[in-house]
């Protein structure tokens, strides 16, 4: 999606996201090493569906805050999502007893709640207006 993006700031926030979602994937692994099993990769359909629905925008869509917009609705949707697993994720981790496990989804979601304001924040800083 950052590479579809025509907001310089949409752009950034898109690329530096991707790199803490490097950060989250070492956390995990984390997770899984005080769980005492080794992490497996796995699709998940949930998430394909909404990259696939993000795909299905910039192809619709030219170049510009029209695309942009719908660029922030679609990750919008995936931070959502993410917000969700890791909030539950965190809940099962407190109820179980796994400390370092909860201090490390806790980070990710917050993580993923500051992302998904800061796309709030470019979408309202006037890029919606433009897409109208």
């Amino acid at each position: 999606m950052h590479k579809n993006a025509s907001s310089p700031e949409l752009k950034k926030s898109l690329e530096d996201h991707m790199k803490e979602t490097e950060n989250q994937i070492k956390r995990i692994e984390d997770c899984f090493k005080e769980l005492g099993k080794k992490p497996q990769a796995a699709v998940c359909d949930a998430m394909k569906g909404l990259l696939e629905e993000g795909k299905g925008i910039m192809e619709e869509t030219e170049m510009g805050a029209v695309r942009d917009a719908g660029i922030i609705a679609a990750a919008q949707k995936m931070e959502h999502y993410e917000i969700a697993s890791y909030g539950t994720l965190a809940a099962f981790a407190k109820v179980l007893g796994y400390k370092q496990s909860l201090k490390l989804l806790l980070a990710t979601l917050e993580e993923e709640k500051k992302c998904d304001e800061h796309l709030t924040q470019i979408a309202d800083t006037n890029l919606n207006t433009k897409a109208k």
